[in-house]
Protein backbone atom coordinates (compact mmCIF):
# COMPACT_ATOMS: atom_id res chain seq x y z
CA UNK A 1 0.00 0.00 0.00
CA UNK A 2 1.04 3.72 -1.09
CA UNK A 3 2.03 6.04 1.80
CA UNK A 4 2.42 9.06 0.10
CA UNK A 5 4.52 10.46 2.33
CA UNK A 6 6.38 13.48 1.93
CA UNK A 7 9.97 13.54 1.34
CA UNK A 8 11.01 16.30 3.98
CA UNK A 9 9.26 14.97 7.41
CA UNK A 10 12.50 15.33 9.56
CA UNK A 11 14.04 12.33 11.49
CA UNK A 12 12.87 12.19 15.20
CA UNK A 13 14.93 11.02 17.63
CA UNK A 14 15.24 7.59 16.62
CA UNK A 15 18.12 5.06 18.11
CA UNK A 16 19.98 3.74 15.88
CA UNK A 17 21.86 0.73 16.04
CA UNK A 18 24.95 2.50 17.46
CA UNK A 19 23.05 4.27 20.09
CA UNK A 20 23.60 7.35 18.08
CA UNK A 21 20.03 10.21 18.41
CA UNK A 22 18.99 11.11 14.94
CA UNK A 23 18.83 14.93 15.11
CA UNK A 24 15.40 16.34 16.49
CA UNK A 25 13.60 18.40 14.19
CA UNK A 26 13.36 21.35 16.94
CA UNK A 27 17.20 20.71 17.18
CA UNK A 28 18.15 21.46 13.45
CA UNK A 29 16.54 24.71 14.89
CA UNK A 30 17.42 25.57 17.59
CA UNK A 31 21.57 24.03 17.80
CA UNK A 32 22.58 25.24 14.12
CA UNK A 33 25.43 27.59 15.16
CA UNK A 34 24.88 29.61 11.89
CA UNK A 35 22.74 32.85 11.26
CA UNK A 36 19.25 30.96 11.39
CA UNK A 37 20.22 29.26 14.54
CA UNK A 38 20.96 32.38 15.49
CA UNK A 39 17.61 34.19 14.94
CA UNK A 40 15.74 31.07 16.08
CA UNK A 41 17.52 30.86 19.53
CA UNK A 42 17.14 34.52 20.04
CA UNK A 43 13.72 35.32 19.14
CA UNK A 44 12.75 32.17 20.87
CA UNK A 45 14.39 33.47 24.59
CA UNK A 46 12.51 36.46 23.92
CA UNK A 47 9.29 34.37 25.31
CA UNK A 48 11.30 33.52 28.39
CA UNK A 49 12.39 30.31 27.28
CA UNK A 50 15.95 29.29 28.26
CA UNK A 51 19.32 27.41 26.35
CA UNK A 52 18.23 24.48 27.97
CA UNK A 53 14.40 24.73 27.17
CA UNK A 54 15.60 24.66 23.86
CA UNK A 55 17.59 21.46 23.98
CA UNK A 56 14.69 19.67 24.77
CA UNK A 57 12.16 17.91 22.06
CA UNK A 58 9.74 20.41 21.26
CA UNK A 59 6.45 19.74 21.20
CA UNK A 60 3.64 21.99 19.67
CA UNK A 61 -0.08 22.13 20.85
CA UNK A 62 -3.22 22.56 18.69
CA UNK A 63 -5.46 24.32 20.33
CA UNK A 64 -8.59 24.86 19.00
CA UNK A 65 -10.44 27.18 21.41
CA UNK A 66 -12.51 29.60 20.11
CA UNK A 67 -15.83 31.20 21.56
CA UNK A 68 -17.85 30.44 18.36
CA UNK A 69 -17.09 26.75 19.33
CA UNK A 70 -19.15 26.14 22.45
CA UNK A 71 -17.59 22.24 22.43
CA UNK A 72 -14.09 23.19 22.84
CA UNK A 73 -15.13 25.72 25.53
CA UNK A 74 -12.72 23.87 28.13
CA UNK A 75 -9.92 23.86 25.95
CA UNK A 76 -7.67 26.52 27.17
CA UNK A 77 -7.57 24.92 30.96
CA UNK A 78 -7.22 21.42 29.44
CA UNK A 79 -4.08 22.84 27.43
CA UNK A 80 -2.31 23.69 30.80
CA UNK A 81 -2.52 20.23 31.99
CA UNK A 82 -1.00 18.93 28.54
CA UNK A 83 1.90 21.61 28.77
CA UNK A 84 2.52 20.10 32.88
CA UNK A 85 3.12 16.95 31.30
CA UNK A 86 4.80 17.77 28.68
CA UNK A 87 7.92 19.58 30.88
CA UNK A 88 7.74 16.80 33.51
CA UNK A 89 8.86 14.76 30.92
CA UNK A 90 11.21 16.65 29.57
CA UNK A 91 10.01 18.76 26.47
CA UNK A 92 9.22 21.88 25.38
CA UNK A 93 5.48 22.59 25.05
CA UNK A 94 4.85 25.54 22.38
CA UNK A 95 0.91 26.04 22.07
CA UNK A 96 -0.33 27.26 18.23
CA UNK A 97 -4.04 27.94 16.99
CA UNK A 98 -5.45 26.88 14.11
CA UNK A 99 -8.89 27.12 12.78
CA UNK A 100 -11.75 26.04 14.83
CA UNK A 101 -15.06 24.74 13.38
CA UNK A 102 -18.32 24.00 15.89
CA UNK A 103 -21.42 22.03 14.49
CA UNK A 104 -23.61 24.86 16.19
CA UNK A 105 -22.54 27.84 14.29
CA UNK A 106 -20.57 27.31 10.97
CA UNK A 107 -23.12 28.05 8.09
CA UNK A 108 -24.09 26.21 5.57
CA UNK A 109 -22.18 23.53 6.86
CA UNK A 110 -18.82 22.65 9.22
CA UNK A 111 -18.20 20.04 6.32
CA UNK A 112 -17.45 22.64 4.05
CA UNK A 113 -14.57 23.62 6.52
CA UNK A 114 -13.46 19.86 7.65
CA UNK A 115 -10.45 19.92 4.38
CA UNK A 116 -9.46 23.68 5.12
CA UNK A 117 -8.88 22.94 8.76
CA UNK A 118 -7.06 19.79 8.09
CA UNK A 119 -4.79 21.76 5.45
CA UNK A 120 -4.38 24.22 8.46
CA UNK A 121 -3.23 21.85 10.97
CA UNK A 122 -1.00 19.77 8.23
CA UNK A 123 0.93 23.08 7.49
CA UNK A 124 1.29 24.23 10.69
CA UNK A 125 2.94 21.16 11.71
CA UNK A 126 5.29 21.20 8.74
CA UNK A 127 6.08 24.48 8.69
CA UNK A 128 7.45 24.59 12.24
CA UNK A 129 9.94 23.12 14.63
CA UNK A 130 7.63 20.43 16.20
CA UNK A 131 9.51 17.37 17.14
CA UNK A 132 5.63 15.92 18.09
CA UNK A 133 2.40 17.54 18.26
CA UNK A 134 -0.63 17.13 20.44
CA UNK A 135 -3.92 17.54 18.75
CA UNK A 136 -6.70 18.91 20.72
CA UNK A 137 -10.22 18.71 19.04
CA UNK A 138 -13.54 17.65 20.07
CA UNK A 139 -16.74 19.06 17.79
CA UNK A 140 -17.70 16.49 14.75
CA UNK A 141 -15.38 17.51 12.27
CA UNK A 142 -12.33 18.65 14.06
CA UNK A 143 -10.85 15.60 15.08
CA UNK A 144 -11.09 13.77 11.42
CA UNK A 145 -9.32 17.12 10.10
CA UNK A 146 -6.91 16.58 12.41
CA UNK A 147 -6.37 12.99 12.08
CA UNK A 148 -5.96 13.56 8.35
CA UNK A 149 -3.82 16.33 8.90
CA UNK A 150 -1.44 14.11 11.59
CA UNK A 151 -1.03 11.51 8.22
CA UNK A 152 -0.19 13.70 5.84
CA UNK A 153 2.68 15.67 8.36
CA UNK A 154 3.55 12.44 9.62
CA UNK A 155 4.94 13.89 12.52
CA UNK A 156 4.52 11.79 15.68
CA UNK A 157 1.16 13.15 17.29
CA UNK A 158 -1.21 12.30 19.84
CA UNK A 159 -5.30 12.81 19.62
CA UNK A 160 -6.90 14.59 22.95
CA UNK A 161 -10.33 15.19 22.85
CA UNK A 162 -12.02 17.43 25.11
CA UNK A 163 -14.95 15.47 26.45
CA UNK A 164 -18.68 15.20 26.50
CA UNK A 165 -20.87 17.09 28.53
CA UNK A 166 -22.76 15.85 31.60
CA UNK A 167 -25.89 14.62 31.08
CA UNK A 168 -28.64 17.14 30.36
CA UNK A 169 -31.54 16.75 32.87
CA UNK A 170 -35.14 17.95 33.46
CA UNK A 171 -38.24 16.55 35.42
CA UNK A 172 -35.69 13.74 36.66
CA UNK A 173 -35.03 12.20 33.59
CA UNK A 174 -31.76 12.40 31.38
CA UNK A 175 -31.76 14.84 28.20
CA UNK A 176 -28.72 14.32 25.29
CA UNK A 177 -28.21 17.10 23.01
CA UNK A 178 -28.82 16.94 20.28
CA UNK A 179 -31.06 13.70 19.78
CA UNK A 180 -33.84 15.66 22.58
CA UNK A 181 -33.04 18.30 20.78
CA UNK A 182 -34.92 17.03 17.59
CA UNK A 183 -37.47 15.78 20.19
CA UNK A 184 -38.51 18.80 21.95
CA UNK A 185 -38.74 21.16 18.83
CA UNK A 186 -40.85 17.89 16.95
CA UNK A 187 -43.63 18.47 19.98
CA UNK A 188 -43.17 21.83 20.07
CA UNK A 189 -43.76 21.81 16.12
CA UNK A 190 -47.11 19.54 16.84
CA UNK A 191 -48.32 21.90 19.48
CA UNK A 192 -47.68 19.64 22.39
CA UNK A 193 -45.15 21.81 24.28
CA UNK A 194 -45.20 25.16 24.81
CA UNK A 195 -42.78 28.17 24.32
CA UNK A 196 -41.75 28.20 28.21
CA UNK A 197 -41.85 24.63 28.19
CA UNK A 198 -39.26 24.36 25.41
CA UNK A 199 -37.52 27.44 26.84
CA UNK A 200 -36.80 25.59 29.76
CA UNK A 201 -35.60 22.33 28.46
CA UNK A 202 -33.09 24.60 26.40
CA UNK A 203 -31.80 25.93 29.48
CA UNK A 204 -31.56 22.15 30.79
CA UNK A 205 -30.08 20.24 27.88
CA UNK A 206 -26.33 21.68 27.67
CA UNK A 207 -25.35 21.90 31.23
CA UNK A 208 -21.97 21.77 31.30
CA UNK A 209 -18.88 22.06 28.78
CA UNK A 210 -17.88 19.75 26.40
CA UNK A 211 -19.67 18.08 22.86
CA UNK A 212 -22.79 16.12 22.58
CA UNK A 213 -23.08 13.55 25.05
CA UNK A 214 -25.02 10.95 22.87
CA UNK A 215 -23.24 8.44 20.32
CA UNK A 216 -23.16 11.54 18.10
CA UNK A 217 -21.09 12.19 15.77
CA UNK A 218 -18.21 13.95 18.35
CA UNK A 219 -18.74 11.19 20.67
CA UNK A 220 -17.98 8.58 17.69
CA UNK A 221 -14.83 10.58 16.00
CA UNK A 222 -13.59 10.28 19.73
CA UNK A 223 -13.97 6.74 20.22
CA UNK A 224 -12.44 6.40 16.86
CA UNK A 225 -9.80 8.13 17.55
CA UNK A 226 -9.07 6.06 20.23
CA UNK A 227 -9.83 2.50 18.63
CA UNK A 228 -7.26 3.91 15.95
CA UNK A 229 -4.53 3.73 18.57
CA UNK A 230 -4.02 8.12 18.30
CA UNK A 231 -5.39 8.67 21.56
CA UNK A 232 -4.57 6.73 25.09
CA UNK A 233 -6.94 4.41 26.54
CA UNK A 234 -10.23 6.03 28.15
CA UNK A 235 -9.76 9.70 26.74
CA UNK A 236 -12.99 9.28 24.50
CA UNK A 237 -15.85 9.18 27.21
CA UNK A 238 -14.31 10.93 30.31
CA UNK A 239 -16.95 14.21 30.66
CA UNK A 240 -15.49 17.46 30.37
CA UNK A 241 -15.91 18.80 33.11
CA UNK A 242 -14.80 15.53 35.48
CA UNK A 243 -11.10 16.17 36.66
CA UNK A 244 -10.15 12.84 35.34
CA UNK A 245 -10.35 14.78 31.96
CA UNK A 246 -7.36 17.05 33.20
CA UNK A 247 -5.59 14.00 34.52
CA UNK A 248 -6.08 12.38 30.94
CA UNK A 249 -4.62 15.68 29.36
CA UNK A 250 -1.56 15.50 31.76
CA UNK A 251 -0.76 11.76 30.71
CA UNK A 252 -1.10 12.95 27.04
CA UNK A 253 1.59 15.57 27.54
CA UNK A 254 4.24 13.14 28.85
CA UNK A 255 3.15 10.42 26.31
CA UNK A 256 3.61 12.20 23.23
CA UNK A 257 7.59 13.21 24.71
CA UNK A 258 7.73 9.23 24.98
CA UNK A 259 6.52 8.70 21.20
CA UNK A 260 9.08 11.11 19.78
CA UNK A 261 12.06 9.28 21.96
CA UNK A 262 9.64 5.67 20.39
CA UNK A 263 10.06 7.66 16.69
CA UNK A 264 6.22 6.61 16.50
CA UNK A 265 4.39 8.15 14.09
CA UNK A 266 0.93 8.49 13.00
CA UNK A 267 1.20 6.15 10.02
CA UNK A 268 3.13 3.53 12.43
CA UNK A 269 -0.37 3.58 13.60
CA UNK A 270 -3.56 4.26 11.62
CA UNK A 271 -3.38 1.30 8.86
CA UNK A 272 -5.78 -0.72 7.27
CA UNK A 273 -6.27 -2.86 10.29
CA UNK A 274 -6.59 -0.62 12.76
CA UNK A 275 -8.99 1.37 10.80
CA UNK A 276 -11.00 -2.00 10.58
CA UNK A 277 -10.73 -1.74 14.09
CA UNK A 278 -12.06 1.53 14.39
CA UNK A 279 -14.90 0.21 11.73
CA UNK A 280 -15.83 -2.35 14.34
CA UNK A 281 -15.91 -0.08 17.02
CA UNK A 282 -18.68 2.23 15.47
CA UNK A 283 -20.59 -0.43 14.11
CA UNK A 284 -20.47 -2.11 17.66
CA UNK A 285 -21.20 1.41 19.49
CA UNK A 286 -24.21 2.20 16.89
CA UNK A 287 -22.14 5.14 15.92
CA UNK A 288 -22.60 7.91 13.58
CA UNK A 289 -23.05 7.82 9.52
CA UNK A 290 -20.22 10.73 9.11
CA UNK A 291 -18.18 8.40 10.45
CA UNK A 292 -17.92 6.35 7.28
CA UNK A 293 -16.91 9.57 5.34
CA UNK A 294 -14.46 10.80 7.24
CA UNK A 295 -12.82 7.17 7.77
CA UNK A 296 -12.53 6.93 4.04
CA UNK A 297 -10.87 10.32 4.01
CA UNK A 298 -8.60 9.19 6.74
CA UNK A 299 -7.83 5.61 4.75
CA UNK A 300 -7.35 8.11 1.67
CA UNK A 301 -4.56 9.99 2.81
CA UNK A 302 -2.70 6.43 3.54
CA UNK A 303 -3.20 5.51 -0.36
CA UNK A 304 -5.82 3.42 0.56
CA UNK A 305 -9.12 3.29 -1.23
CA UNK A 306 -11.72 2.29 1.59
CA UNK A 307 -14.80 0.83 0.19
CA UNK A 308 -17.93 1.13 1.59
CA UNK A 309 -18.71 -2.90 1.17
CA UNK A 310 -15.94 -3.10 3.67
CA UNK A 311 -18.44 -1.49 6.09
CA UNK A 312 -20.94 -3.28 5.36
CA UNK A 313 -19.28 -6.55 5.76
CA UNK A 314 -17.59 -5.44 9.30
CA UNK A 315 -21.48 -4.34 10.38
CA UNK A 316 -22.53 -7.76 9.19
CA UNK A 317 -20.31 -9.18 11.47
CA UNK A 318 -19.86 -7.14 14.48
CA UNK A 319 -22.69 -7.17 16.96
CA UNK A 320 -24.81 -4.24 18.20
CA UNK A 321 -23.38 -3.82 21.93
CA UNK A 322 -23.93 -0.07 23.10
CA UNK A 323 -27.18 0.97 24.67
CA UNK A 324 -26.65 4.82 24.25
CA UNK A 325 -28.91 7.41 22.53
CA UNK A 326 -29.84 7.89 19.70
CA UNK A 327 -29.88 3.98 19.26
CA UNK A 328 -30.51 3.34 23.39
CA UNK A 329 -30.77 4.41 26.53
CA UNK A 330 -28.03 5.73 28.01
CA UNK A 331 -25.64 8.54 27.38
CA UNK A 332 -21.58 9.26 27.52
CA UNK A 333 -21.27 9.73 31.49
CA UNK A 334 -23.00 6.19 31.72
CA UNK A 335 -20.47 5.23 29.18
CA UNK A 336 -17.55 6.21 31.39
CA UNK A 337 -18.38 4.61 34.22
CA UNK A 338 -19.28 1.63 32.40
CA UNK A 339 -15.65 1.62 31.44
CA UNK A 340 -15.63 3.34 28.42
CA UNK A 341 -14.18 2.49 24.55
CA UNK A 342 -11.99 -0.45 26.17
CA UNK A 343 -14.20 -2.25 27.66
CA UNK A 344 -15.85 -1.59 24.38
CA UNK A 345 -13.26 -3.18 22.42
CA UNK A 346 -12.19 -5.53 25.16
CA UNK A 347 -15.62 -6.98 24.34
CA UNK A 348 -14.84 -7.03 20.57
CA UNK A 349 -11.66 -8.13 21.57
CA UNK A 350 -12.16 -11.61 19.60
CA UNK A 351 -12.72 -9.64 15.99
CA UNK A 352 -9.93 -7.00 16.72
CA UNK A 353 -6.52 -6.67 14.94
CA UNK A 354 -4.87 -7.20 18.50
CA UNK A 355 -1.39 -6.55 17.27
CA UNK A 356 -1.79 -2.80 16.06
CA UNK A 357 0.37 -0.54 17.53
CA UNK A 358 -1.20 2.40 19.73
CA UNK A 359 0.40 5.84 21.09
CA UNK A 360 1.04 4.23 24.53
CA UNK A 361 4.05 2.39 22.25
CA UNK A 362 2.22 -1.09 23.33
CA UNK A 363 -0.60 -3.21 21.33
CA UNK A 364 -4.15 -3.01 21.28
CA UNK A 365 -3.33 -6.38 22.97
CA UNK A 366 -0.87 -4.85 25.78
CA UNK A 367 -4.00 -2.07 26.51
CA UNK A 368 -7.00 -4.64 26.71
CA UNK A 369 -5.22 -6.40 29.43
CA UNK A 370 -6.93 -6.80 32.58
CA UNK A 371 -9.91 -4.32 31.35
CA UNK A 372 -13.23 -5.14 32.26
CA UNK A 373 -16.85 -3.89 31.62
CA UNK A 374 -18.72 -2.55 35.14
CA UNK A 375 -22.59 -2.55 33.69
CA UNK A 376 -24.04 -5.21 31.09
CA UNK A 377 -27.20 -3.01 30.89
CA UNK A 378 -24.88 -0.22 29.22
CA UNK A 379 -22.12 -2.20 27.22
CA UNK A 380 -23.78 -5.60 26.20
CA UNK A 381 -21.70 -8.69 25.51
CA UNK A 382 -20.77 -10.34 22.91
CA UNK A 383 -22.98 -13.88 23.33
CA UNK A 384 -26.01 -11.15 24.27
CA UNK A 385 -26.15 -8.64 21.90
CA UNK A 386 -28.47 -5.84 21.76
CA UNK A 387 -28.73 -6.63 18.06
CA UNK A 388 -26.43 -9.06 16.10
CA UNK A 389 -25.65 -6.37 13.39
CA UNK A 390 -23.59 -2.92 13.83
CA UNK A 391 -25.32 0.53 13.64
CA UNK A 392 -25.28 1.18 9.64
CA UNK A 393 -25.86 -0.44 6.68
CA UNK A 394 -24.94 0.21 2.94
CA UNK A 395 -27.79 0.60 0.52
CA UNK A 396 -27.35 -0.03 -3.01
CA UNK A 397 -29.59 -0.15 -5.78
CA UNK A 398 -30.59 2.09 -9.02
CA UNK A 399 -30.71 5.24 -7.04
CA UNK A 400 -27.65 5.10 -5.08
CA UNK A 401 -24.99 2.78 -7.75
CA UNK A 402 -22.22 4.11 -5.39
CA UNK A 403 -24.41 3.36 -2.36
CA UNK A 404 -26.36 5.08 0.48
CA UNK A 405 -26.55 5.35 4.00
CA UNK A 406 -28.88 4.26 6.79
CA UNK A 407 -28.53 3.39 10.73
CA UNK A 408 -30.25 0.95 10.91
CA UNK A 409 -30.40 0.38 15.10
CA UNK A 410 -32.07 3.83 14.71
CA UNK A 411 -34.96 2.73 12.51
CA UNK A 412 -38.38 2.92 13.25
CA UNK A 413 -39.13 -1.14 12.92
CA UNK A 414 -42.20 -0.93 10.37
CA UNK A 415 -40.09 0.88 7.98
CA UNK A 416 -37.23 -1.14 7.55
CA UNK A 417 -39.15 -2.50 4.62
CA UNK A 418 -40.85 -0.14 3.18
CA UNK A 419 -42.25 0.92 -0.08
CA UNK A 420 -44.06 4.44 -0.99
CA UNK A 421 -44.72 7.25 -3.32
CA UNK A 422 -42.12 10.12 -3.70
CA UNK A 423 -42.62 13.60 -2.45
CA UNK A 424 -39.79 15.40 -4.10
CA UNK A 425 -38.14 18.50 -2.70
CA UNK A 426 -35.63 19.97 -5.40
CA UNK A 427 -33.70 21.74 -2.73
CA UNK A 428 -33.06 22.96 0.87
CA UNK A 429 -34.97 25.92 0.35
CA UNK A 430 -38.03 24.09 -1.72
CA UNK A 431 -37.60 21.97 1.59
CA UNK A 432 -38.04 24.78 3.86
CA UNK A 433 -40.87 26.40 1.96
CA UNK A 434 -43.42 23.67 1.16
CA UNK A 435 -42.51 20.83 4.21
CA UNK A 436 -45.69 22.07 6.18
CA UNK A 437 -48.11 23.71 3.33
CA UNK A 438 -51.07 21.96 4.08
CA UNK A 439 -51.91 21.32 0.92
CA UNK A 440 -49.03 19.42 0.59
CA UNK A 441 -49.99 15.80 -1.41
CA UNK A 442 -48.42 13.38 1.30
CA UNK A 443 -49.18 10.77 4.40
CA UNK A 444 -47.50 8.29 6.66
CA UNK A 445 -46.71 6.09 3.57
CA UNK A 446 -45.18 8.40 1.13
CA UNK A 447 -40.97 8.50 0.87
CA UNK A 448 -39.85 12.01 1.24
CA UNK A 449 -36.89 13.01 -1.08
CA UNK A 450 -34.60 15.88 -0.86
CA UNK A 451 -32.25 16.71 -3.81
CA UNK A 452 -29.52 19.24 -4.56
CA UNK A 453 -28.05 18.62 -0.49
CA UNK A 454 -24.59 16.68 -1.38
CA UNK A 455 -21.49 17.93 -1.52
CA UNK A 456 -21.27 20.20 -4.60
CA UNK A 457 -25.21 20.76 -4.11
CA UNK A 458 -26.35 22.22 -1.01
CA UNK A 459 -23.29 23.44 -1.00
CA UNK A 460 -20.80 20.73 0.81
CA UNK A 461 -23.62 18.79 2.53
CA UNK A 462 -25.27 20.12 5.25
CA UNK A 463 -26.31 17.94 7.98
CA UNK A 464 -30.33 18.26 7.01
CA UNK A 465 -30.62 14.75 5.90
CA UNK A 466 -33.13 14.61 8.48
CA UNK A 467 -35.60 15.63 7.09
CA UNK A 468 -38.79 17.42 9.34
CA UNK A 469 -42.22 15.75 8.96
CA UNK A 470 -45.01 17.33 7.66
CA UNK A 471 -47.12 19.58 10.43
CA UNK A 472 -49.62 18.11 9.34
CA UNK A 473 -48.92 14.32 9.79
CA UNK A 474 -46.82 15.33 13.23
CA UNK A 475 -50.68 16.41 14.50
CA UNK A 476 -51.91 13.03 13.78
CA UNK A 477 -49.19 11.36 15.61
CA UNK A 478 -46.77 10.55 12.67
CA UNK A 479 -42.94 10.75 14.51
CA UNK A 480 -41.75 8.81 11.64
CA UNK A 481 -41.09 7.87 8.00
CA UNK A 482 -38.48 6.92 4.93
CA UNK A 483 -36.87 10.13 4.31
CA UNK A 484 -34.09 10.06 1.58
CA UNK A 485 -31.43 12.65 0.22
CA UNK A 486 -27.71 13.31 -0.67
CA UNK A 487 -27.05 15.40 2.30
CA UNK A 488 -25.92 13.90 5.70
CA UNK A 489 -27.73 14.03 8.91
CA UNK A 490 -25.99 14.64 12.96
CA UNK A 491 -25.29 11.71 14.72
CA UNK A 492 -27.27 12.52 16.86
CA UNK A 493 -30.60 11.95 14.45
CA UNK A 494 -32.83 9.11 14.78
CA UNK A 495 -35.48 7.55 12.44
CA UNK A 496 -35.54 5.79 8.77
CA UNK A 497 -32.93 8.23 7.37
CA UNK A 498 -31.49 7.48 4.03
CA UNK A 499 -28.57 9.30 3.11
CA UNK A 500 -25.03 9.83 1.10
CA UNK A 501 -26.93 9.08 -1.94
CA UNK A 502 -24.29 9.01 -4.35
CA UNK A 503 -23.34 10.07 -6.77
CA UNK A 504 -25.45 13.70 -5.91
CA UNK A 505 -27.87 14.86 -7.26
CA UNK A 506 -26.10 17.84 -8.41
CA UNK A 507 -23.49 15.88 -10.72
CA UNK A 508 -26.61 14.24 -12.21
CA UNK A 509 -26.72 11.23 -10.17
CA UNK A 510 -30.03 9.17 -10.12
CA UNK A 511 -31.45 10.88 -6.93
CA UNK A 512 -32.20 14.09 -9.44
CA UNK A 513 -34.60 11.79 -11.79
CA UNK A 514 -36.95 11.13 -8.96
CA UNK A 515 -40.61 12.37 -9.36
CA UNK A 516 -43.23 13.07 -7.17
CA UNK A 517 -45.46 9.84 -7.35
CA UNK A 518 -42.52 7.18 -8.23
CA UNK A 519 -42.58 4.35 -5.35
CA UNK A 520 -38.80 4.01 -3.89
CA UNK A 521 -38.41 0.72 -2.12
CA UNK A 522 -36.29 0.34 0.85
CA UNK A 523 -35.00 -3.42 2.65
CA UNK A 524 -32.72 -2.64 5.34
CA UNK A 525 -32.19 -6.33 5.13
CA UNK A 526 -31.73 -6.65 1.28
CA UNK A 527 -29.45 -3.96 1.57
CA UNK A 528 -31.82 -2.83 -1.26
CA UNK A 529 -33.00 0.92 -2.28
CA UNK A 530 -34.61 0.83 -5.69
CA UNK A 531 -36.62 3.69 -7.97
CA UNK A 532 -39.23 1.51 -9.07
CA UNK A 533 -39.52 3.62 -12.59
CA UNK A 534 -38.29 2.06 -16.23
CA UNK A 535 -34.68 2.62 -17.72
CA UNK A 536 -36.25 4.26 -20.67
CA UNK A 537 -38.12 6.96 -18.81
CA UNK A 538 -35.00 7.29 -16.69
CA UNK A 539 -32.97 7.88 -19.73
CA UNK A 540 -35.62 10.88 -21.12
CA UNK A 541 -35.17 12.29 -17.57
CA UNK A 542 -31.74 12.28 -17.86
CA UNK A 543 -31.37 13.98 -21.56
CA UNK A 544 -33.83 16.98 -19.91
CA UNK A 545 -31.60 17.59 -16.31
CA UNK A 546 -29.75 20.52 -16.34
CA UNK A 547 -27.20 21.34 -13.20
CA UNK A 548 -28.44 23.88 -10.92
CA UNK A 549 -26.21 27.12 -10.98
CA UNK A 550 -23.01 26.54 -8.44
CA UNK A 551 -23.36 28.07 -4.84
CA UNK A 552 -20.11 30.13 -5.41
CA UNK A 553 -17.81 31.94 -7.98
CA UNK A 554 -14.57 32.70 -6.58
CA UNK A 555 -12.78 31.97 -3.39
CA UNK A 556 -12.41 29.40 -1.15
CA UNK A 557 -16.08 28.09 -2.01
CA UNK A 558 -15.05 27.79 -5.38
CA UNK A 559 -12.14 26.13 -4.61
CA UNK A 560 -14.62 23.27 -2.74
CA UNK A 561 -16.57 22.70 -5.79
CA UNK A 562 -13.92 22.31 -8.32
CA UNK A 563 -12.12 19.85 -5.98
CA UNK A 564 -14.71 18.02 -3.67
CA UNK A 565 -14.96 14.28 -3.68
CA UNK A 566 -17.91 12.24 -3.24
CA UNK A 567 -19.27 10.94 -0.49
CA UNK A 568 -18.57 7.61 -1.04
CA UNK A 569 -14.39 8.68 -1.28
CA UNK A 570 -14.53 11.00 1.68
CA UNK A 571 -15.17 14.47 0.17
CA UNK A 572 -12.06 15.49 0.37
CA UNK A 573 -10.38 17.08 -1.82
CA UNK A 574 -8.63 15.20 -5.03
CA UNK A 575 -5.01 17.43 -4.57
CA UNK A 576 -4.85 16.37 -1.12
CA UNK A 577 -4.93 12.80 -1.77
CA UNK A 578 -1.48 10.94 -1.49
CA UNK A 579 0.02 11.15 -5.55
CA UNK A 580 -0.45 7.42 -6.04
CA UNK A 581 -3.92 7.48 -5.28
CA UNK A 582 -4.72 10.30 -7.60
CA UNK A 583 -3.11 8.31 -10.08
CA UNK A 584 -5.00 5.31 -8.69
CA UNK A 585 -8.36 6.84 -8.98
CA UNK A 586 -7.45 8.19 -12.91
CA UNK A 587 -7.13 4.34 -13.60
CA UNK A 588 -10.05 3.51 -11.52
CA UNK A 589 -8.44 1.66 -9.24
CA UNK A 590 -6.26 1.62 -5.45
CA UNK A 591 -3.33 2.51 -4.58
CA UNK A 592 -2.13 -0.89 -3.14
Amino acid sequence: MGTGEHKDTGAIGKQNGEGNKEALRGAKYFQDPGFWGFIHRSFTKSMGYTDEDLRKPVIGIANTFSELNKCHSNFNELVEYVKRGVWQAGGMPMEFPTISIGEPYVKPTTMLLRNLMAMDTEEMIKAHPLDGVVLVGGCDKTVPAQLMAAISANVPAIVLTGGPMLNGRLNGQSLGACTDCYKYTLEHKAGNITDKELSTAEDAICRSDGHCMVMGTASTMASIAEALGMALPGCAAIPAPDSRRKHMAERTGKQIVEIVRQNIRPRDVITPKSIENAIRVTMASGGSTNAIIHLVAIAGRLGYKLELETFDKLAADTPFLLNLKPSGKYMMEEYFEAGGVPSLMKELESKLHTDCLTVTGGTVADNLRGVYTINRDVIASLDRPLAEQGGIAVLRGNLSPNGALIKQTAVSPHLKKHRGKAVVFHSPADLEARIDDPDLDVDENSVLVLINAGPKGAPAMPEIGQIPIPQKLLLKGVRDMVRISDARISGTSYGALIVHTAPEAAIGGPLALVRDGDEIELDIEARKLHLHVDDATLELRRKDWKPAEPAYDRGYGLLFLEHVLQADEGCDFDFLLPKELREARKKGGNAE
